[in-house]
């Protein structure tokens, strides 16, 4: 296959980081990491509107004379130049900022809480749809869309926002690794693959500056990177990942030359995203198989293979059981932030798992996903059956923008019926493979090899100013007991996004019979005052909610 990417190098990486080919090269231990807040530009007058002239805004009533000079046409206020404003550059929390995200986390009737969750920025180039030039030209003294200087991240684009939510299953290791670790590797992996943004038409690095030094890998470009980290999968697994041909890897896909030339890109977002969830899969996977557990340990003649009748290579969970954990993208560095070179989880080995939903927005100005006025674009990447619903603006309508991989679904259980024996049905009428109710998950490192894989589903929507209201992000806890309309209609009613992601979590709680761990995310977009506007608002199925509350509080409902 004919390779469609550049050999990658330092020198263009950084250049294509820090924007600046004149200034020295700064080292990438620099380069700034994932934030949990977002930097914006605020008029110094909104952040001590005391400490003003004395006379401001107290001209007396008497002294006042109404305008009487010629008025002037919309035209004419359109060319006159934009007072400038004296602003001041602020970080707000994301977590703390009530009326742009909101989490509502409940560890239902269980003793302990599985679930997490991130919110922040990434250092990564934009991959937001370009605008027209004639929606993109500015007024002189202005300074972007919403009239004053913005925020842009440090490679000179707009900020990415970063919304991930990961439910844990068997413990919390795997899920406290995703939320700690996950967005360092999408880092990484968007540099390792020099990913370029797509609001600038003209790369910072022409052909012939590129130099032979290699990417931070060695001799590796976009395309050998994903043939290695496939190599890696079946050398080290084996079983199903012997013929693992992930779907956004065109170095190793069966991708016609037919195909659209964004499909063949092997350094765009999809392929980086999916690069960063197998990777961070591979570390965490073998890293658990390099320990032991407390059976192996001990040493108990009940433990042991054939005392017990059990298979002599019960405890041989991978392909090579004695292969090391690879548990960084590169070198160790100082002043990396997450640390991906720190050892991963405990000193026993971890059998449980996770799933992840992860939601990156990028915008094509430095106006914020969420101003009425500014478009956006969504890539949603997905393993296993957490959830991420869009709520529409025009009728009120939920949009899934995921779908759970669960046995019973027609793509998974043609994809693994090669390879596991057989399926199960459980006694809520539910198909299980090997015990687990995901075939898409992060660990379960004793499933591996039937099949049970983090390749993201990722799905790519461009938003149109105030065409959305917000984001739903949420675990089984919730959409196990709420239909996806259930779950809009049920943020529709609340003031904030925290307030309703509050909401949506202790519902689900109330109205399960036995409650599962539940997180609810909600992220404000453009439409979020017209929320109610179309569809009747949260109507269509308030009576569905208010006899599922009631049937919750009634103690003689559930009696068998």
């Amino acid at each position: 296959m004919s390779h469609h990417a550049h050999p990658y190098s330092i020198r263009s990486a950084l250049r294509a980081v820090f924007r600046d080919p004149c200034s020295p090269r700064p080292s990438i231990s620099q380069r700034r990491a994932f934030h949990e807040y977002f930097v914006t530009h605020l008029p110094s007058s909104s952040l001590s509107p005391d400490k003003q002239h004395a006379n401001h805004h107290r001209l007396p009533r008497d002294e006042s004379s109404p305008h009487s000079g010629p008025s002037r046409t919309p035209a004419q206020l359109a060319q006159q130049p934009a007072v400038s404003r004296d602003t001041t550059i602020v970080r707000i929390p994301i977590k703390s900022a009530k009326h742009h995200f909101g989490a509502g986390v409940s560890r239902g009737s269980r003793p302990y809480n599985e679930d997490t969750y991130q919110a922040g920025t990434i250092e990564m180039p934009a991959f937001a749809k370009r605008q027209p030039v004639s929606l993109t030209r500015t007024l002189p003294g202005q300074g972007g869309a919403a009239g004053g200087p913005s925020a842009k991240s440090e490679s000179g684009d707009p900020q990415v926002f970063y919304f991930g939510v990961f439910d844990g299953h068997g413990g919390s290791e795997c899920s406290e690794f995703l939320r700690d670790r996950l967005h360092g590797y999408i880092e990484e992996a968007a540099l390792l693959f020099g990913m370029e943004s797509s609001l600038r038409s003209d790369s910072s690095v022409d052909d012939a500056s590129l130099d032979s030094e290699g990417g931070i890998m060695g001799e590796q470009d976009a395309e050998d990177l994903q043939k290695s980290l496939v190599s890696m999968w079946r050398e080290t697994v084996g079983g199903y990942f012997k013929r693992f041909k992930p779907e956004h890897f065109p170095a190793v896909s069966n991708n016609s030359s037919s195909d659209s030339p964004s499909t063949l890109n092997s350094s765009s977002i999809e392929t980086v995203l999916a690069y960063a969830f197998l990777k961070a899969d591979l570390d965490f996977t073998t890293a658990q198989a390099s320990k032991h557990t407390n059976a192996a340990r001990a040493q108990s003649s009940v433990d042991d293979p054939v005392l017990a009748d059990r298979p002599l290579n019960d405890n041989d969970v991978l392909f090579q059981d004695d292969r090391p954990a690879s548990q960084n993208l590169r070198a160790p560095r100082k002043g990396s932030s997450p640390d991906l070179a720190a050892p991963i989880g405990g000193a026993q080995r971890f059998k449980g798992g996770s799933t992840a939903s992860v939601a990156l927005i990028s915008t094509p100005t430095p106006v914020p996903f969420w101003h009425p006025a500014s478009p956006s674009t969504l890539i949603v990447a997905h393993a296993g059956d957490t959830r991420i619903l869009l709520s529409r603006t025009s009728d009120g309508n939920a949009l899934p923008l995921t779908t759970n991989h669960h046995p019973d679904a027609p793509v998974e259980a043609k994809r693994l019926r090669r390879y596991a024996a057989s399926f199960v049905t459980d006694s809520f009428g539910e198909e299980r493979m090997g015990g687990l109710a995901n075939t898409r998950a992060f660990g379960d490192i004793g499933s591996k090899r039937l099949g049970v894989s983090a390749e993201p589903q990722i799905t790519r929507v461009d938003l149109a100013p105030a065409e959305y209201s917000f984001v739903v992000m949420v675990s089984d806890g919730v959409s196990g007991h709420l239909t996806d309309q259930e779950i809009v209609d049920v943020v529709k009613e609340a003031r904030t996004p925290a307030q309703g992601a509050g909401d949506l979590a202790g519902f689900a709680v109330e109205v399960a019979e036995e409650a599962d761990n539940a997180m609810a995310l909600v992220v404000r977009l453009g439409g979020w005052e017209r929320r109610n506007e179309g569809g009747g608002g949260s109507m269509g199925t308030k009576e569905q909610r208010d006899y599922r509350r009631q049937e919750a509080m009634d103690p003689r409902a559930r009696r068998q």
